[in-house]
């Protein structure tokens, strides 16, 4: 894609956000996480009404009379966006691209977070980490999140999405709001998914193609890996195969799902010719 198409792109993404960003995210985007977090503010003298949950035992022992920790709501939320740029991202049937469905989410995502003064970074990653956009506040930075996800090279290699969750708790130490954007076609380790969800607020979002997840009978076929360059030659007018591609298909969701839930962790299944604000909606309402 050249520059003047990135920028053409660019340009229609936030037209067509705007209305969708203003009208049904923006409010329950502010509720959802303005004021969430508490961080520690002072320690001071117990006084009469104060909770005595708040008691710093160790400065009361001390003293020999009792304190407590003052604590104040964090005003800044910090989103960071962990997008996978392997191959298969690079593919769509209806009416847009994956890597185009995406931008057009961390769009809506990141104008709420603009609006709402909040820290938005970028996370490329497909075998390995390529590239790092740090937290920034501003319209203009997250434009230029959304020209680097449009041009960025997708790569012919398996994603590892423990790569990128590693990268990102070695390098941002402080809890974020975490979105994970993939199709979840290649494995990842269950139990760095537990630790990035302890320690920052996850949710990993499939987004997949209707061919995806059931092919179509076409006869005879090739089908060729995008990632990993392997090719296999498949009957698809057999109904026997095509139920069992799509049935394993519906396992391996299923059991991602379960990954997530079971990490205290969010997980979103959306096809790419969905409305994918009411997801956002309902997930930002359910905070």
């Amino acid at each position: 894609m050249e520059i003047k198409d990135i920028i053409k792109k660019v340009r229609q993404i936030e037209i067509r956000t705007k209305k969708k960003t203003e009208s049904t995210l923006m409010g329950q985007y502010h509720s959802a996480f303005k004021g969430q977090g508490m961080t520690f503010s002072e320690v001071r003298r117990y006084q009469f009404g104060d909770d005595i949950r708040r008691i710093d035992w160790n400065k009361t022992a001390r003293f020999r009379e009792p304190y407590v920790k003052v604590m104040e709501e964090e005003r800044e939320l910090t989103l960071m966006l962990l997008v996978d740029i392997s191959a298969s991202m690079d593919y769509g049937t209806k009416t847009q691209l994956k890597r185009e469905y995406v931008a057009e989410i961390c769009a809506s995502l990141g104008f709420s977070a603009a609006g709402n003064n909040d820290k938005v970074g970028l996370i490329l990653f497909a075998d390995k980490v390529y590239k790092v956009i740090p937290p920034k506040k501003g319209k203009k930075h997250i434009l230029a999140i959304l020209s680097t996800i449009l041009s960025a090279e997708h790569v012919p290699a398996e994603s590892k999405i423990d790569e990128a969750l590693q990268f990102m708790m070695s390098v941002f130490k402080r809890k974020s709001m975490v979105f994970l954007f993939s199709d979840f076609e290649d494995q990842y380790d269950l139990k760095i998914l537990r630790v990035a969800s302890k320690k920052h607020q996850l949710l990993g979002m499939r987004i997949f193609d209707d061919k995806d997840d059931e092919i179509p009978d076409i006869g005879y076929a090739l089908f060729r890996d995008a990632e990993t360059g392997r090719q296999v030659w498949a009957n698809t007018s057999a109904a026997r195969w095509r139920y069992h591609f799509a049935e394993n298909q519906k396992q391996k969701i299923k059991k991602i799902t379960e990954d997530f839930e079971n990490s205290s962790a969010t997980f979103m299944n959306v096809k790419t010719a969905d409305d994918y604000s009411r997801y956002l909606y309902e997930y930002f309402r359910k905070r």
